[in-house]
């Protein structure tokens, strides 16, 4: 296969599941209506005020799948990760309808990851192995590959949901990630994960417009989990199957935001005594909005830090390791300094309203006393 004949299909790929997608969600929509999948904001941490249809991530679900069917040469590793992925859109579709219990969710998604794992022979092999001591670029996993691979696809099939937190914000997000696997695909010669990744880009930008802030319609468990699990499964697929000593930190910058996210939420609960699956308010979507961040604004700094974790993550693929790790911590250093020029404006920007408050509450005292 061309060059060219590559490129037509991943264009091809990401326009039809793209069209579909969008195409699909008001039809989705109505159906969320109908069958009761609607979202009803009864507590602090839901950002919207009106009831909203969940559900969205079918349309997301049969864009992607549509794209495949016309593009892709199924083989029996990718088949097992969809019919994986199928047991998770429909344990999405009862939790929008039902609002089903943890446990069971969490068994469940259990057996999809273990799907790919068992029939499809998909695991993670090995590590980069960090000892600067030792000759070998990796370690093997051995035995544990298959629980670690199982622990990796439920913890991102999660982490990702774990984000959806304001308009946009999920979906923009696995579109940035899809697009970032997408192109260190194409420079390792990955050619089905960069088809599967343009299917999965395409149908969450198809999405986004019904789904930016004020959203007309969320995606739902069904769309989040979906999203976590098919980057879960193609980023084994795709990126630690050829790597030595960068294998794990692709990865993990492409999907660095849900996984900081996941990992600061579980320490935090921990530390305060709480169950590590408790719903609170101390996400980072939650934290910039309650620094004084409108929605709006919170997801676009989101996305400009997925994005900028992602361009390290291709450039990760193609520099030298020394190069590329340094260019990862001037990366790392970039969004260390810019939270923190964030989080001391918002604290200025609060104490001079706070003064300002206070100094017209003197004022009006001064004034009251005057006239006493």
């Amino acid at each position: 296969m061309s060059e060219y004949q590559v490129i037509g299909m991943i264009v091809g790929a990401f326009i039809l599941s793209g069209i579909l997608s969008y195409a699909l969600t008001p039809l989705v929509k109505r159906f969320a209506y109908k069958i009761g999948a609607i979202d009803v904001p009864k507590d602090t941490r839901r950002m919207h005020k009106k009831p909203t249809p969940r559900l969205g991530g079918l349309a997301i679900f049969i864009g992607f799948m549509g794209a495949m069917l016309v593009f892709f040469e199924f083989d029996v590793q990718m088949l097992s990760i969809l019919i994986g992925a199928m047991l998770i859109v429909v344990l999405g579709i009862f939790d929008d309808v039902l609002a089903l219990g943890a446990k069971f969710k969490f068994i469940v998604q259990i057996i999809a990851a273990a799907i790919p794992v068992c029939v499809g022979g998909m695991k993670i092999a090995f590590f980069s192995n960090l000892n600067p001591l030792s000759s070998e670029p990796y370690f093997s996993l051995g035995i544990f590959a298959i629980p670690v691979t199982i622990i990796w696809i439920v913890g991102i099939t999660n982490a990702v949901n774990l984000i959806d937190g304001l308009d946009g914000l999920a979906a923009g997000v696995s579109a940035i990630a899809s697009l970032t696997m997408l192109a260190v695909a194409l420079l390792n010669y990955e050619f089905g994960v960069a088809v599967t990744m343009a299917c999965l880009t395409g149908a969450c930008l198809g999405f986004i417009p019904y789904n930016f802030n004020p959203a007309e319609i969320f995606m739902g468990d069904t769309g989040s989990t979906f999203l976590g699990y098919m980057l879960a499964t193609m980023s084994i697929s795709g990126f630690f199957k050829f790597y030595a000593v960068v294998s794990f930190a692709v990865p993990l910058l492409i999907l660095g935001l849900p996984i900081f996210d996941t990992a600061s939420a579980i320490t935090r609960r921990v530390i305060e005594g709480r169950s590590p699956m408790s719903p609170d308010r101390g996400h980072v979507h939650h934290r910039l909005v309650d620094m004084g961040f409108n929605v709006k604004q919170a997801v676009a700094i989101l996305y400009a830090i997925s994005g900028t974790l992602g361009l390290a993550a291709v450039v990760l693929t193609t520099n030298g390791e020394a190069k590329a790790m340094l260019l990862l911590l001037a990366v790392i250093l970039a969004i260390a300094v810019g939270g923190w020029i964030i989080i001391n404006r918002r604290k200025e920007s609060r104490q001079n309203i706070e003064k300002v408050l206070d100094d017209s509450d003197k004022e009006q005292e001064e004034t009251q006393d005057e006239q006493n």
